[in-house]
């Protein structure tokens, strides 16, 4: 499967990064050192935010598995989905709330800027 190849998750990253500018959204910071390596947080909330992209992290709407190679790619999304999981667990146990956005969601800007703003508007945990 030559046509994926992982390259991070800059551009899905810069494209938040644009819509929470536009949207006036303060207070985040990115890649703050905690599991998992979030890729926006805001520390005032304790909220962390990851975006996720459809194929790497087995999106049930867009992740199409490849046809070739399937006994590596199938445990490889399984294993980024439970290393998933496990970061959430370590981070709600440190008294972080996490939100995860899929990729294809950044298209539509204003949905994903209310439903960070339903997350900030939340009360953060005790920790």
């Amino acid at each position: 499967m030559a046509a994926v190849k992982s390259r991070g998750n800059r551009t899905t990253e810069l494209k938040l990064a644009s819509i929470l500018r536009a949207a006036r959204v303060t207070g985040w910071r990115r890649h703050q050192a905690l599991p998992g390596r979030p890729d926006f947080t805001f520390r005032l909330a304790r909220l962390a935010v990851f975006v996720d992209g459809c194929f790497w992290h087995g999106c049930p709407r867009h992740c199409r598995m490849p046809r070739s190679r399937t006994a590596f790619w199938n445990p490889k999304i399984a294993r980024n989905k439970e290393r998933d999981r496990q970061v959430r667990r370590l981070l709600r146990q440190r008294g972080w709330r996490v939100l995860r956005i899929w990729e294809h969601s950044l298209a539509r800007p204003a949905a994903t800027i209310r439903r960070l703003q339903l997350a900030l508007d939340q009360r953060p945990r005790k920790g």
